[in-house]
């Protein structure tokens, strides 16, 4: 079905609003899935807080123009799925990666983070990110440990000199 000018403008202005706001993008080509398995992908997508849409490359490269997504304009070809991230920077690479685990068909082509385009097997190396709330909390045990340990440091010192004393009573009773 032939979209209109305005259909047009309206999918390149929502396309381009997300891609502004997104932390990074996937682009993978979806040829051989079906119905269902799509229907699936877009539910672990919104899940996952993971815009995922089907555009036109050509609406795709006019809503990536002024974005830090434009280095993905070129390698826009073949029917592709665009997945970007609106949570955190791996919540797109975990969606896309995990469901092409299962589905083979699923090919990533493009991976987009920081202006910057990424090889597309460095997928899994984004997957891999923490997100928002596990990065805080590894931040919190690395900034916690060091004053754990000068806890049990300076609660030796007490617990050495009463095992010492200990001792020494023993020592005495036993004489």
């Amino acid at each position: 079905m032939a979209l209109n000018l305005e259909q047009k403008k309206t999918i390149v202005s929502e396309v381009a609003e997300v891609a502004d706001k997104a932390f990074s993008a996937i682009a993978a080509e979806y040829r051989g899935l079906s119905v269902d398995e799509m229907t699936d992908l877009r539910v672990q997508a919104r899940n996952a807080g993971v815009y995922l849409r089907v555009v036109k490359n050509s609406l795709a490269r006019r809503a990536f123009e002024g974005t830090e997504f434009e280095c993905m304009s070129e390698g826009l070809t073949g029917p592709l799925v665009l997945a970007f991230s609106q949570e955190d920077p791996g919540s797109a690479a975990r969606v896309i990666n995990d469901f092409a685990k299962d589905h083979e068909k699923l090919e990533v082509k493009l991976v987009s983070i920081g202006g910057k385009l990424l090889e597309p097997g460095e997928i899994k190396t984004l997957a891999k990110m923490p997100t928002y709330d596990q990065a805080i909390s590894m931040l919190m045990a690395v900034m916690k440990a060091p004053v754990e340990k000068l806890a049990r440091t300076m609660n030796e010192v007490p617990g050495k000199l009463v095992r010492t004393v200990a001792a020494v009573k023993d020592a005495k009773q036993a004489a």
